[in-house]
């Protein structure tokens, strides 16, 4: 009896010796056959947005090269959190993607109560894809036609300039709070509920400006309806090169912006992980696909890898974390 209990022993710890050496050999195999249904691509924000365009594309590209559809499921609420909680919630198989921006992930943990994940551990950060430059702009007969020239009318009658903002908390609003900090100027927020409106009320003359994506405000820039101030890099963006950044106008490492980037749920397979890193960095190469992201608005930008990409975010959370603690810009 005590032979035979001696050899169930070892050969349960045979099998169970076997099916850990089998583990990252089944992962990777996992990977290989990868897909082999459809994926499902999350995104927080509503159809016709600059980011669902980015997010369509991608998904068109990857189903081309993994043979299954990408079906893109727009998830808009809170700031884009809403596709964010979502995504976080679903089987980590591979088969739920995240295309998601600094706004969900690096902003919204700080202003909301609750979001229903942490973006620091709910997700694994796959690669940053893109990143929307923000501009300053004005109404074309406003009285200050220039970065300087406005700092010093502000400076002169402190608090009567407005600003519109896509509301509180966001990059919008928080990228102006900062310009704020940088120049002493000091504005009175107006918060909307987005970029239409907030941009319709600068045309009218009921607010004075707007900090808002160049993405957004592109087409009304090219047809002289809004006046470019200043952009938020560190160089000019090939998107409106001759706008000149903040930074050259006497405020420099000022570079705010909003990135986008891919996610899977947390204990997604590496291998899977590392398979649509290396999908994205294919599509990304093909000169097709960066002109079409320029055309809305959005410069290609990748991460090295995926734990680059995790490291960026953990310094982008932190970063905004202290700007939403200065400005107060809590959600009530």
């Amino acid at each position: 009896m005590q032979t035979f209990r001696r050899l169930a022993v070892r050969a349960s710890c045979a099998i169970a010796a076997s099916f850990a050496m089998a583990g990252p050999a089944a992962h990777a195999a996992d990977a290989a056959d990868w897909p082999q249904r459809p994926v499902t691509l999350y995104l927080g924000f509503p159809p016709g947005t600059s980011t669902d365009m980015v997010a369509r594309l991608l998904g068109e590209q990857f189903s081309r090269r993994w043979g299954q559809p990408v079906i893109v499921e727009n998830k808009p609420g809170v700031g884009g959190s809403l596709g964010a909680a979502a995504a976080s919630r679903m089987p980590p198989d591979g088969y739920t993607l995240l295309l998601s921006a600094s706004g969900p992930m690096s902003i919204n943990p700080h202003v909301y109560k609750d979001v229903g994940y942490d973006s620091t551990r709910s997700f694994a950060p796959i690669t940053q894809t893109t990143w929307l430059p923000y501009a300053l702009v004005v109404r074309p007969d406003f009285k200050a036609r220039t970065l300087q020239e406005l700092i010093a009318l502000a400076r002169s009658e402190p608090g009567k300039l407005t600003y519109a903002s896509t509301g509180v908390g966001t990059n919008s609003h928080l990228i102006m709070a900062i310009l704020q900090a940088k120049t002493g100027m000091k504005l009175t927020h107006v918060p909307y509920k987005g970029s239409s409106q907030s941009q319709a009320d600068v045309l009218g003359g009921n607010v004075d400006m707007t900090f808002d994506t160049l993405a957004s405000e592109l087409a009304m820039i090219q047809s002289k309806r809004l006046l470019p101030l200043a952009v938020s890099k560190a160089q000019r963006t090939d998107l409106a090169p001759d706008v000149p950044t903040v930074a050259e106008q006497g405020f420099p490492n000022f570079e705010v912006g909003a990135w986008l980037g891919l996610f899977a749920p947390a204990g997604t397979p590496d291998a899977i992980v590392r398979k649509v890193f290396d999908t994205t960095q294919q599509v990304m190469a093909d000169p097709a696909v960066r002109q079409k992201l320029i055309a809305l608005g959005s410069e290609v930008r990748l991460s090295d890898s995926p734990a680059a990409f995790a490291a960026m975010m953990r310094d982008d959370y932190a970063m905004w974390g202290k700007v939403v603690e200065e400005t107060g810009a809590k959600s009530q």
